[in-house]
C-alpha cells in the first residue's frame, strides 16, 4: 500500500489507489453520513437518508428570489472585471475565450463568503459530516449559451486525492443554481449510488496538470468501458431546478455535464466543505501539490 505524508510528518496510508497502470474499483472505506440521524440542522432524517442511499440530496429553494438577485449581481461583476480575468484562479473557455469558472470567490468576493457562513449552507455540510468544515475549494461556474462546454464524467474524490492529497471521503459538495437550470442547458448529471464504490483511475498525473485539467479533463478521468458499467448499474439522474435551487453530493459521485448549446445560460455557484478531521496530506498521485486557490491549506473551520 502507497502512503502519503502529513503536515505533522505522519505517514497515511492511501485506502483508495488511483492513478496506475490500469482501473481499480475500491469499495468505499469510509461512511457517507458522519453526523447523527437526530442531530440538529438544516437537514431531515429522512433526506439524510436518501443522501445516504443515493450520494445527493436536491432542495428546492435553498436561497430567495432577493438572494439569487444579489449572488448573480456579484457573478456577473466578478466575471466582467479585466482584473479578475487576468488573474490565475480565472479559467477561460478553450473556443469562445469567455470565463468558465472563477475560482476562491469566497476569499475575493465578501458577498459570497456571506453565502458560505449561511447556516442554510455550512449547516447542512456539518450534518452530513459529523464535524466543523473548512472550505476545500468555492468556485463560479458559468455556462454562457451559444456553446460554452461541459465538465465530462469524474469523481472528484478521485482528484482531490490524488492531487491534493484529501486522505478519506469526508467531503461534500453544494452546487446552488444561480439562473434556471433546465434539462436542456448542460445540467448536472449524477450516477446515484455510485459514490459508494470508488474508481481509481489508469495513467500518471503530469507535473501541473491542473493548468489542463479545469479545462478539459484528462487524467482521472474514468474509461468508457467503466462508465458504461457503472451507468448501467446505477442510471443517471438529471438535476434541473429553478434558480435559487441547490444540490448536495457526495465527494465520490460520478458526475458530469453536457455543453450549453442553448440561447440560455446556466451559472451555479460550487461549494466544497472538507471536515476539518480530513486536512488535506502530501498527494498520493501527483508529483506536486495543486495551488492553494484549488485545493485549499488554510483549514480553517468555517464561523
Amino acid at each position: 500500500m502507497t502512503t502519503a505524508t502529513s503536515a505533522a510528518g505522519t505517514t497515511v496510508p492511501d485506502l483508495y489507489p488511483t492513478r496506475g497502470t490500469g482501473e481499480v474499483l475500491t469499495p468505499r472505506q469510509d461512511p457517507v453520513v458522519r453526523g447523527a440521524p437526530d442531530a440538529p440542522g438544516p437537514i431531515a432524517p429522512a433526506d439524510l437518508g436518501s443522501f445516504e442511499r443515493d450520494g445527493f440530496l436536491a432542495v428546492d429553494r435553498l436561497i430567495t428570489e432577493d438572494e439569487v438577485a444579489v449572488y448573480r449581481d456579484e457573478l456577473n461583476r466578478l466575471v466582467g472585471d479585466p482584473a479578475i480575468r487576468a488573474d490565475e484562479r480565472s479559467i477561460v473557455e478553450p473556443r469562445s475565450k469567455e470565463i468558465r469558472s472563477v475560482f476562491e470567490v469566497h476569499r475575493i468576493s465578501e458577498v459570497f463568503a456571506r453565502l458560505v457562513r449561511d447556516e442554510r449552507v455550512v449547516g447542512r455540510a456539518r450534518q452530513i459530516l459529523g464535524s466543523d468544515v473548512y472550505v476545500h475549494q468555492s468556485r463560479i461556474n458559468v455556462k454562457p449559451g451559444f456553446g460554452a462546454s461541459g465538465f465530462y464524467w469524474h469523481s472528484d474524490f478521485e482528484t482531490w486525492h490524488a492531487e491534493d492529497g484529501l486522505p478519506r471521503m469526508r467531503t461534500v459538495s453544494v452546487s446552488i443554481a444561480l439562473t434556471d437550470n433546465l434539462d436542456t442547458n448542460g445540467g448536472l448529471m449524477i450516477m446515484p449510488g455510485s459514490h459508494k464504490t470508488f474508481l481509481g483511475c489508469a495513467g500518471a498525473t503530469p507535473e501541473d496538470n491542473y493548468k489542463k485539467s479545469l479545462r478539459m479533463q484528462d487524467a482521472g478521468t474514468p474509461s468508457d468501458e467503466a462508465l458504461t458499467s457503472l451507468a448501467s448499474e446505477h442510471g443517471i439522474k438529471l438535476f434541473t431546478g429553478r434558480a435559487g435551487s441547490a444540490t448536495w453530493f457526495d465527494c465520490n459521485c460520478m458526475h458530469g455535464s453536457g455543453d450549453n448549446i442553448t440561447p440560455f445560460p446556466r451559472s451555479n455557484v460550487f461549494i466544497v466543505f472538507n471536515s476539518v478531521e480530513n486536512t488535506a496530506v502530501e498527494p498520493f498521485a501527483a508529483p506536486v501539490r495543486r495551488p492553494g486557490f484549488i485545493g485549499a491549506r488554510d483549514f480553517t473551520p468555517v464561523r
